[in-house]
C-alpha cells in the first residue's frame, strides 16, 4: 500500500483556487455579462461555503500522516481509532505484523499501513521509518505507545527482565523519535506525544524497573522539547494510571477501590487526552496525567 508524498496543503489549496475560478468563468460565459444572476450567485455563495469555510477545508485537504508505535492493542490501538476517525492516514507499528494489520483493517477510512517493528533494535527503526518516508511521505504525528512490563521487587529482578524493559519503554522511544524527526521537522504542526505512567511519577513496590522506564520519558520529553522547539516542533507526555489494557487484567478489584473515581480508565478516554496534545499549538515540555485521581493517594 502505498501513500501520497506530495504537499498536500498546497496541492490541494491550488485545486480548490483553480475550481473558484472555473466557477466563476462558467458563470459569466453564462449570462454572457459580469452581471450574474441571483441563481448564478447563490451557487457561486454555495461553492465557497462549502469549499472554502476552514470546517471544510479540514475535510477536503488530505489528512496528516500519523505513526502510533505500538499501535495494535491497549492505548495504542484506541489512539489510532481514534486518529482515524478524525481523518488521519495511520502507519499502525507493533512487533506483531498481524496483529498490526488488524488493526489497520478495522480503521475508519483509507490509506493506512500495518508494519511489523521491534522498537528496541535501532536497525529496525531506521529500516521502518525509511519505509515511512519513501511510501506516504512526512510525518506529522508521532504517538509511542509502545510498552512492556516484568513486575518483581528489584532484588528479584532478572537483568534480562530489565534490560527488555528499559529498552522497549524509554530506548525504543528515543529511537523512534529520533527517526521520526528526520521527516518532522519538516512538516507544518508536528507533534510527539510519548505515553509514560502515573507510576513514572509517583513510584511503586515491585515496579522499580518499569517506574524508572518510564520516569526517565519524563526527563527526555522535557529535553527533547526544548531541542525541537526553535522548529516548531511539540514534544508531550502522557502518564495513564489504571488502564483497562491486557497490561492491568491481572490486577485485583483492591486496585479499582484505590482509584479516587472508584474505576480504572477506558483507553479510549486516554486516546481523547492524547489526540489534545496533537492538536493544542501551544502545548509542548508538559505532562498530562490521566489517572482518575489515582496518584492523589499514592
Amino acid at each position: 500500500m502505498t501513500c501520497s508524498t506530495t504537499t498536500v496543503e498546497k496541492k490541494h489549496g491550488d485545486a480548490l483556487l483553480m475550481l473558484s475560478l472555473s466557477f466563476r468563468k462558467r458563470i459569466y460565459r453564462g449570462t454572457g455579462t459580469r452581471q450574474c444572476t441571483a441563481r448564478h450567485v447563490f451557487f457561486l455563495n454555495s461553492f465557497l461555503k462549502v469549499f472554502l469555510c476552514p470546517a471544510a477545508r479540514c475535510q477536503f485537504v488530505m489528512s496528516r500522516l500519523a505513526v502510533v508505535c505500538g499501535g495494535s492493542r491497549g492505548i495504542g490501538r484506541a489512539v489510532s481509532r481514534l486518529l482515524a476517525e478524525r481523518g488521519c492516514r495511520l502507519v499502525v507499528v507493533s512487533r506483531n505484523q498481524e496483529a498490526a494489520g488488524a488493526t489497520v483493517a478495522s480503521l475508519h477510512g483509507a490509506d493506512h499501513m500495518a508494519l511489523s517493528c521491534d522498537v528496541s533494535k535501532e536497525q529496525e527503526v531506521q529500516k521502518t521509518f525509511q519505509t515511512i518516508q519513501k511510501t506516504c511521505g512526512n510525518i506529522c504525528y508521532l504517538v509511542n505507545a509502545a510498552g512492556i512490563s516484568r513486575d518483581a521487587l528489584l532484588l528479584r529482578a532478572g537483568p534480562e527482565d530489565m534490560l527488555a524493559v528499559l529498552h522497549t519503554n524509554l530506548l525504543g522511544s528515543m529511537l523512534t523519535c529520533r527517526a521520526a524527526l528526520r521527516s518532522m521537522l519538516h512538516t507544518q504542526g508536528a507533534a510527539i506525544v510519548n505515553i509514560g505512567s502515573v507510576v513514572g511519577v509517583k513510584g511503586n513496590v515491585g515496579q522499580c524497573v518499569y517506574s524508572a522506564s518510564k520516569a526517565g520519558l519524563r526527563g527526555f520529553t522535557r529535553s527533547l522539547a526544548k531541542e525541537v522547539s526553535s522548529r516548531n516542533v511539540r514534544v508531550n507526555l502522557l502518564c495513564p494510571g489504571f488502564i483497562r489494557t491486557d497490561m492491568t487484567a491481572a490486577l485485583q478489584e483492591d486496585a479499582v477501590r484505590s482509584v479516587p473515581l472508584g474505576r480504572f480508565g477506558e483507553p479510549e478516554e486516554v486516546a481523547q487526552a492524547v489526540l489534545f496534545l496533537l492538536q493544542s499549538p501551544y502545548i509542548t515540555g508538559q505532562e498530562l496525567v490521566v489517572d482518575g485521581g489515582l496518584q492523589l493517594l499514592m
